[in-house]
């Protein structure tokens, strides 16, 4: 594999153009590192990313992200959730979210369970048009710098010590670091030989855009029957689950009419006719997870280190969190290699650490869901005790914060109960807001009582650590607080701060500028 003259190295290039790869490339651009983006598809607009199959639900993570490096207000106004598969009332009987087609009801979950969640804190979930968010996440990336080439396919690499040489037909280019980000078939996962270990899938599911001669003959809402289940979201949108273990996605057939209508009639037991297929696609819950999220230089995020049924909306906002985590460790690594601040030991390593995990509990939920939408009796036993339990109130509220990610949190071992979630986004006597302060991507040092030695600590890191000194309106009985670039806490204290404690904690996550 020969590199094409004239080409320049780059830091990072990351393999994949969706909103993972995007994102991941807004955060290393905006830590100087230089990025260039391989996509094989020509252009980010395609028939399945228009409503209502575009649509996605960003949870609370998400909503924090986006918010956290200012691409929150660059979306039109995101609608809040109202299930569009449902025929869902507004009050307390609200629909706000499903489990395994059960509905989510507002009036049930008891958010005061989350103690840190503030008035002041963003949504916990927010319906996003995929196609809007990736030009959003374009547009900022390539107002970075970072260099975006479509119609090209990786379709080979080769790493060294130093570097990794990827190949796109008889092109090839250069960087430090490769991330595939380029989905379940990720071809980088592939060639860079990772294992993909899982289960099979349980059924087929489809997507399609239809016409009807008879759209009544179907109920309205999500419906699981003795064959499967479907949904007929806007008239002639449709979701069906024919649980044949994956067996037509795998088999790689076009999508027909014919079959299309043939699968719909056995799964809703109804004579109901189409009169013309738009478009269709197939999914599974097929669920699988890369064993190790790293191999040398080459890294995994998103859909190319884990796949699973796309039952919640659970795969972007995964995705989404892998390039927060990730992003400033590897731009720390990256910076370490050219200066004197040297990158914590185990930084990056971290990124596997803390992500796997959350990985695989998504994993498991979708698994969940998909054994008790099956159409036997041990599966309808199984539903009927979960509608049950999310009509009650510790149910719903459990459910919820594990579908909006409020409940998600790293295991960093820190002696506070706050370390590991994300910050709360305190609101200052200014009316300004932590969340606001965070734009550049740098750490954090909020101190809330104006300690001198705090801010000489901070000041030991250079640019890597903003210290914050001011009040709030609602303090939650901290003193002060450690917050990483992506936003989760480090480090807190209800008290006055021990040096030696908050010093051990910085250390962790941060480079001294006096580094050798």
């Amino acid at each position: 594999m020969r590199n094409e003259q004239h080409q320049p190295a780059y830091d990072v290039i990351i393999s994949g153009a969706g909103p993972v790869g995007l994102f991941l490339a807004c955060e290393l651009a905006m830590a100087k590192c230089s990025v260039l983006i391989l996509e094989k598809a020509e252009n980010l607009h395609s028939p399945l990313k228009q409503l209502p199959f575009g649509l996605r639900g960003l949870n609370a993570l998400s909503i924090e992200a986006l918010y956290r490096r200012g691409l929150l207000e660059q979306l039109e106004v995101p609608k809040r959730l109202k299930d569009p598969h449902s025929n869902a009332v507004q009050g307390p009987r609200r629909q706000v979210g499903h489990f395994a087609g059960i509905p989510l009801l507002s009036g049930n979950i008891d958010a005061s369970q989350w103690r840190y969640r503030l008035p002041s804190a963003t949504d916990t979930i927010l319906i996003s048009e995929m196609e809007e968010l990736e030009t959003v996440l374009a547009r900022r990336a390539e107002a970075l710098g970072v260099d975006i080439r479509r119609g090209l396919a990786i379709t080979d690499l080769d790493q060294t010590e130093d570097g990794v040489t990827v190949a796109c037909g008889d092109r090839s280019f250069q960087a430090q670091w490769l991330v595939g980000c380029d989905g379940a078939r990720s071809i980088v996962r592939k060639v860079g030989g990772f294992e993909f270990a899982g289960t099979e899938p349980e059924f087929t599911g489809y997507s399609a855009h239809v016409d009807l001669i008879d759209p009544e003959k179907l109920k309205p809402g999500r419906n699981i029957t003795s064959t499967g289940m479907y949904l007929q979201s806007q008239p002639g949108y449709l979701m069906i689950q024919d649980f044949d273990g994956g067996e037509f996605h795998g088999a790689d057939k076009p999508i027909t009419l014919e079959h299309v209508q043939e699968v719909l009639r056995r799964i809703s037991n109804t004579d109901v006719t189409i009169s013309a297929l738009h478009i269709a696609t197939t999914w599974t819950d097929r669920a699988r997870q890369a064993t190790t999220y790293r191999t040398g230089r080459v890294l995994l995020a998103g859909d190319a280190a884990h796949i699973h049924a796309p039952l919640g909306g659970q795969g972007l906002n995964l995705g989404l969190g892998d390039a927060m985590n990730l992003g400033w460790k590897l731009a720390a690594t990256i910076r370490s290699s050219r200066s004197k601040e040297k990158a914590p030991e185990g930084l990056l390593d971290s990124y596997y650490v803390e992500r796997h995990p959350i990985g695989a509990k998504v994993l498991d939920w979708s698994r969940a869901q998909a054994a008790i939408m099956k159409p036997d009796p041990a599966a309808r036993a199984m539903n009927a005790i979960m509608r049950d339990l999310m009509e009650t109130c510790d149910g719903a509220t459990y459910i919820a914060g594990r579908v909006w990610g409020v409940t998600t949190h790293y295991d960093l071992r820190g002696d506070h109960p706050l370390v590991g979630h994300s910050v709360p986004n305190f609101e200052f006597e200014d009316g300004a807001r932590l969340g606001e302060l965070m734009h550049d991507g740098r750490g954090v040092l909020l101190d809330f009582d104006g300690d001198t030695s705090l801010k000489t600590l901070a000041s030991e890191y250079g640019d890597q650590l903003k210290y914050v000194s001011r009040r709030a309106k609602e303090q939650l009985g901290l003193s002060a607080v450690l917050i990483r670039p992506d936003g989760f806490v480090a480090w807190a204290s209800d008290s006055e701060p021990r040096e030696q404690s908050i010093r051990k904690a910085a250390a962790l996550w941060f480079a001294r500028k006096e580094t050798i």
